[in-house]
């Protein structure tokens, strides 16, 4: 498929790439919607906390948040009542450790967390009697996603998929975020990583001797942390068996990539070229809309987020 030029029109009072990545964390509203939780136990005696908004009978759409994600991302409320609000049930999968409540087990999360997702997408079909309709991704969801629509081809057990703002190649999206103004969101981050690390292991006996005060950026927190407790031979390993660049070839169901030619959090060479995508996969390139910002209107009171609009889109479009 030819890599599309978006109709995104970014907000003029948001000029360059890190403040469309950053406003929204700070000034987004988060709505208070109604939501049910659901804890789904899994084979290895951990769990999975899944939230729903929307009523039972309606096509099932999911979301994925990404790194260190949570119902309080700011996307998350705002999707979770859009998708309620047009008809569909929503529900949002976190990964293991980011529903408030740390995980049971040692290991915690990885970008190539593809077996969850398809534990949870047979839960759900089995539970609710019937397929998730479509899969919405953010950043490491975005990766997750597309590794696993890719890894279950025409098996996916889904009609439709949008990735948002993906980390094609994890080793050039660790580079980046140690570069420039970028270190900040890297610093954010893995603060967070860290304290949930320290969280968890201070209830447990950690199986990793590890200086959380030495490490500096990600690719030391994958090499020593996330590698070893996720069954890699190292942060290399782990980023070469889990980017989803690689799998995108093997997708098989209508997809859709928004993502940004300067997002921060990686190179502009980072996305694949058009020979890579196969005929159901669009990669849609925008100017101006940051790490899963994609802000525009014309006035700060009364902002609007073109990731939600083309999201309704893509859900109704035809096959």
């Amino acid at each position: 498929m030819p890599i599309i030029h978006s109709r995104f029109s970014p907000a003029w009072w948001l000029p360059g790439h890190h403040l469309p990545t950053l406003w929204p964390s700070l000034f987004r509203h988060r709505p208070d919607i109604p939501l049910v939780r659901e804890r789904v136990e899994l084979a290895d005696g951990d769990f999975l906390d899944l939230s729903w908004c929307g009523q039972d009978d309606r096509p099932i759409v999911m979301l994925l948040h990404g790194l260190e994600g949570n119902l309080h991302s700011h996307y998350a409320r705002p999707l979770l009542k859009l998708l309620s609000d047009a008809g569909y049930l929503a529900c949002m999968m976190h990964f293991h450790g980011c529903s408030g409540e740390p995980n049971r087990l040692p290991r915690s999360y990885h970008s190539g967390d593809s077996p969850e997702l398809q534990t949870i997408a047979e839960h759900i079909h089995h539970s609710r009697r019937r397929p998730v309709f479509a899969v919405i991704g953010f950043s490491l969801g975005a990766n997750v996603l597309l590794k696993w629509l890719g890894e279950q081809g025409e098996k996916a057990s889904v009609e439709r998929a949008m990735a948002v703002s993906v980390p094609f190649l994890l080793n050039e999206a660790a580079d980046r975020l140690d570069q420039g103004f970028s270190r900040l969101y890297q610093h954010h981050l893995l603060n967070s990583l860290k304290r949930k690390y320290r969280e968890k292991f201070s209830r447990m006996p950690s199986p990793l001797n590890v200086d959380l005060n030495k490490i500096r950026n990600f690719r030391q927190f994958d090499e020593q942390v996330t590698a070893p407790l996720h069954g890699f031979a190292g942060a290399d390993d782990y980023y070469r068996r889990c980017s989803c660049r690689q799998f995108i070839p093997s997708i098989r169901k209508s997809t859709l990539i928004l993502h940004d030619r300067h997002d921060p959090f990686m190179w502009p060479h980072t996305p694949p070229e058009e020979d890579e995508l196969p005929e159901n996969v669009v990669l849609e390139l925008t100017h101006g809309g940051g790490h899963a910002g994609f802000v525009c209107g014309n006035m700060p009171a009364s902002p609007c987020y073109w990731t939600g609009h083309r999201l309704l889109e893509w859900l109704k479009s035809p096959s």
